[in-house]
């Protein structure tokens, strides 16, 4: 990845409703070029979906827990892998100290988020796990 695709997937980032025009005309590149490089970006598996980002409060009954994940020896990248393919995992961090990674979990109900945690404790590579559920959110950003 170069410069323009960094910038790229910034832009899409903060908005990826942008059309190839727009993105075209904000990287002063053709709109042929932004579709090759969003081609090739999906391709490598760098973009791997578009989504939509919720205030945290827009869902009130949505079960969301923070699930610290510990990885067993090199297995990082395919644990990293497995979660990003989970639909159960919102977000995911990596982190120091005792653990390897976070990840916010958000499911309907407790019983969906029971089988989110029984999926992810199945993937090869993770040696651990300790899940908090969200109670409340004092501070919206």
């Amino acid at each position: 990845m170069d410069a323009t695709d960094h910038k790229l997937l910034s832009l899409l980032r903060t908005d990826a409703r942008l059309s190839v025009a727009a993105l075209a005309q904000k990287l002063g590149v053709s709109r042929g070029t932004v579709s090759n490089r969003i081609a090739k970006l999906e391709d490598a598996g760098v973009i791997v979906g578009y989504t939509i980002r919720l205030r945290p409060d827009s869902q009130p009954d949505e079960i969301k827990a923070w699930m610290s994940i510990a990885v067993q020896g090199n297995e990082a990248r395919r644990v990293i892998a497995s979660l990003l393919g989970e639909a159960g995992v919102a977000t995911l961090h990596d982190t120091n100290g005792r653990w390897d990674l976070l990840a916010e979990l958000r499911a309907p109900n407790l019983a969906e988020l029971a089988k989110v945690l029984e999926r992810i404790r199945l993937i090869k590579g993770i040696s651990n796990t300790e899940t908090s559920i969200h109670l409340e959110t004092y501070r919206l950003s």
